[in-house]
């Protein structure tokens, strides 16, 4: 009796024993406790393994060809080339919506929230300091850090006077020159700003600067529209300078300075572009436009947002700091399109391009609006005066 009852019993501990192994032995790790989670050890991130969700308020629309267009473009970027999950939202040129939008986006689950223009700055530095886990990037301006709470708000600027510096070369060697559409008979390039602020009159001091290094008594015919999606208002102010005498304009409004380009096919003169390549926009659906637009001085907005996620993603990113990108960071520039080869010659494009390594390696300082007084720019601008 006390053997079966011993067989029965080594039966028994041999089945608990299979089935124990079954739902995890030694060659199946147990479920981490947590406290064995991994420390963060600061490596970078891989996107295939944590994907991004990264959100792009544009406070306007898209299709300004310029500005906004850039942003979003860094976002497709960014969703091509990190494998981020991305969304823009376009907030229309109506203010009254951007700041509520702004507060509903901080509530919500995003890792990256990232917005631009001065226009949007006051508005983060009130909400960003209520969400200190957000993580912000800020582009054409900065927020002011001596305000406290915004460490996780990362701002770009751009040396756009180095970039414009280039156009003012390109500008007064073409008023100069005896180029199909221009009259040397005398030295008058125009510019056509959407707001006198300074961001855009940053653009003016280099293009003004960057005429100057050529011809001394070179004259710019300044005019502003007074917002940056008033095309209709852009062009009649355009030809305004070209009726003027003005043989080459440039254009700093957004999608109210595409009238300039209207304008410069109407009466056949000269424009440059801004932000975005703006011939190749016109290329195949109005070639004919895109010939009078001989280079576009490049914003790369979408190059900086591509950037600064990068270095999100290495840990790298410094945020509670501002950045100011230019030439070196490939942040400014000239469009080197099909264009600009067939209607400028090579020896003005290398001209040029010898002017840029010369910025770059900081012997060409160029100035800028930014922090420059009212009445140092009023001197500036009335000595070049008409």
């Amino acid at each position: 009796m006390l053997k079966k009852y011993g067989i029965l019993l080594l039966m028994v501990l041999l089945i608990l024993s299979l089935a124990v192994t079954g739902c995890g032995g030694p060659d199946e790790p147990a479920e981490p406790t947590d406290a064995e989670e991994p420390a963060d050890t600061g490596e970078e991130v891989d996107p295939s393994d944590d994907q991004l969700d990264i959100v792009l308020l544009i406070n306007g629309t898209l299709g300004d060809r310029s500005f906004f267009d850039s942003a979003h473009n860094g976002m497709q970027l960014i969703e091509q080339e990190l494998g981020a999950n991305v969304r823009t939202i376009e907030m229309s040129y109506d203010q009254t919506s951007w700041e509520p939008t702004l507060w509903d986006v901080s509530e919500q689950d995003w890792d990256i929230i990232v917005l631009g223009t001065w226009q949007m700055q006051e508005y983060l530095e009130e909400i960003a300091p209520e969400f200190p886990d957000n993580r912000y990037i800020i582009f054409d301006t900065s927020v002011d850090y001596s305000l406290g709470g915004l460490d996780n708000v990362y701002s770009i600027q751009y040396k756009q006077n180095e970039g414009a510096f280039l156009a003012g070369v390109l500008a007064a060697h073409v008023t100069n020159s005896d180029m199909e559409f221009a009259d040397d008979s005398q030295s008058l390039i125009g510019f056509l700003g959407g707001m006198d602020i300074p961001v855009i009159n940053d653009f003016l001091v280099g293009y003004i600067e960057g005429a100057l290094y050529v011809d001394e008594d070179v004259k710019v015919y300044v005019s502003y529209i007074g917002d940056f999606s008033d095309s209709p208002r852009g062009k009649e102010m355009a030809l305004a300078q070209y009726n003027d005498g003005v043989d080459i304009g440039f254009n700093v409004a957004g999608q109210a300075g595409l009238g300039q380009i209207d304008a410069a096919e109407e009466v056949q003169r000269y424009a440059i572009g801004v932000d975005s390549d703006q011939a190749l926009v016109f290329a195949e659906t109005d070639p004919e436009k895109a010939e009078f637009v001989l280079t576009s001085m490049l914003k790369r907005v979408d190059n900086s947002i591509l950037r600064a996620v990068e270095m999100h993603i290495e840990g790298t990113l410094p945020y509670g700091e501002a950045e100011a990108l230019g030439i070196q960071e490939e942040a400014v520039g000239l469009a080197n399109n099909e264009f600009y080869q067939e209607n400028v010659d090579q020896e003005l494009r290398d001209y040029i391009k010898e002017i840029e390594e010369m910025i770059d390696a900081g012997e060409i300082t160029v100035r800028s609006a930014l922090g420059m007084s009212t009445e140092e720019l009023d001197e500036l601008r009335d000595s070049v005066s008409p």
